[in-house]
């Protein structure tokens, strides 16, 4: 039978020794990250490679980078990075280490030197973010999520799900994340929050601050608020129904809420047995929806000590979710954190700082490369629009040629440039 009689449209398959690339665009964030200096941090901040180990940190770390950004979510997806010859030849990379090598490696630098030094590159990158923003004072928006890992040794979360649950720092105005703290699933998410609030400020450069810090109900401890009233950081911090608080919300007069369509708002003064000073207590009461024998209102309670109006402190409170929680799910979704690829718990946390470490990359070169248009588009989008386009690596009177599609070419060039910008301002 003839083959065409095969299929179910009348073209014809043939095989090519061209070096074709489905990840054209990948290749504009791999110069970016190269003209940034990457491979020069990891050289500085890395733990040397061992006898018979071969690989410095930039072979494995470089390529889980461009994995991550590029949408792949395991180890066994380096494979398809490894398969792409006109994109290593355009980023003039070398040959990559066995899937299996680089587990080990994980493992290594999850137990070892390397995962600090992990976390000063991020600061680096998140430095230059922060740089760019042009401010000193800075929001932060703690909070503690739950990462999925169907792995024997993984510890059950609070939500009764098996996996880890990590601390998250994401500062709002700059859109990075600060820094993260990698945790077993059993972990209370009120466990040393404000050593991570601190942790957090600590890793700022020279000259920024923490002025203002939102937490969910986790962060409802008296010695927080004692450190942030003592340091001058404003807050607002989601609180507990516990019997105080409820007692505090029956003695709200009834001329005190403000009725909107969907809730009524009211606050009072509130202090904790250890708080040094007494607090903003905001109320919202919201109708239930569908309670069938219960029709008290859900209650909700926000710990502040802004000047703000009730609203406008509710407001910003709810920027939280807006910015910084839509922030941490891209970390999740979006750069493939929401599962962990390793049954060991060192592996993993080496896994979910260099997420972080790509996270914050794309942010950077989101900003610096990308024009306004793309703001507002998550990496999703700008895989499909920009790194999965197709390209031609061709050799052209003694140089690489990167040929891509004519609509593209003067896009392609505008992030080139504006890459350029970044590498020459950035280096020694």
């Amino acid at each position: 039978m003839d083959t065409l009689a095969q299929t179910v449209l009348p073209f014809k398959l043939e095989a090519t020794d061209e070096k074709l690339t489905a990840n054209a665009g990948l290749a504009l964030f791999g110069e970016f990250v190269r003209g940034l200096g990457l491979s020069r941090w990891l050289a500085q901040e890395m733990p040397k490679p061992g006898s018979g180990r071969g690989y410095a940190a930039d072979a494995y770390v470089t390529p889980l980078v461009l994995m991550l950004t590029g949408g792949g979510r395991s180890l066994e997806d380096l494979r398809t990075l490894k398969g792409d010859i006109a994109l290593a030849t355009i980023l003039k990379q070398g040959a990559l280490p066995s899937t299996d090598a680089f587990g080990d490696w994980l493992r290594r630098t999850g137990e070892e030197a390397g995962l600090a030094g992990l976390g000063r590159i991020n600061q680096r990158i998140a430095a230059t973010r922060i740089r760019q923003t042009g401010i000193t004072a800075h929001t932060l928006d703690g909070d503690a999520s739950q990462i999925v890992a169907e792995k024997e040794a993984a510890q059950f979360t609070y939500q009764g799900a098996q996996g880890y649950m990590p601390m998250i720092g994401h500062l709002a105005e700059a859109g990075v994340v600060i820094h993260d703290e990698f945790r077993e699933g059993n972990i209370a998410p009120a466990t040393d929050n404000l050593k991570f609030i601190q942790a957090c400020e600590a890793r700022l450069p020279k000259g920024h601050r923490i002025a203002h810090v939102r937490l969910d109900s986790a962060g409802y401890q008296a010695g927080i608020f004692n450190y942030l009233d003592a340091t001058g950081k404003t807050f607002a911090i989601g609180g507990r129904l516990d019997a105080p608080t409820q007692t505090a919300i029956a003695e709200i007069p009834e001329s005190a809420w403000k009725h909107y369509a969907d809730c009524a708002v009211a606050e009072t003064l509130h202090s904790m047995n250890e708080t040094k000073k007494a607090f903003r207590l905001i109320v919202v009461k919201y109708k239930r929806q569908t309670a069938l024998f219960d029709d008290k209102p859900k209650v909700h309670v926000i710990a502040s000590n802004r000047i703000e109006s009730t609203a406008d402190t509710l407001i910003w409170y709810r920027q939280r979710g807006e910015v910084s929680e839509n922030g941490i799910k891209e970390l999740k979704i979006g750069f493939g954190m929401e599962r962990m690829p390793c049954g060991q718990f060192v592996a993993n946390a080496a896994f979910f700082r260099i997420g972080v470490v790509a996270h914050n990359l794309f942010v950077l070169f989101k900003r610096s490369a990308l024009g306004a248009d793309w703001q507002r588009h998550k990496v999703a989008t700008v895989r499909w629009r920009l790194f999965h386009l197709p390209g031609k690596v061709v050799r052209h009177a003694g140089a690489w040629v990167l040929k891509v599609a004519r609509e593209v070419v003067d896009l392609f060039r505008s992030i080139r440039a504006r890459s350029f910008a970044l590498a020459q301002a950035m280096s020694p």
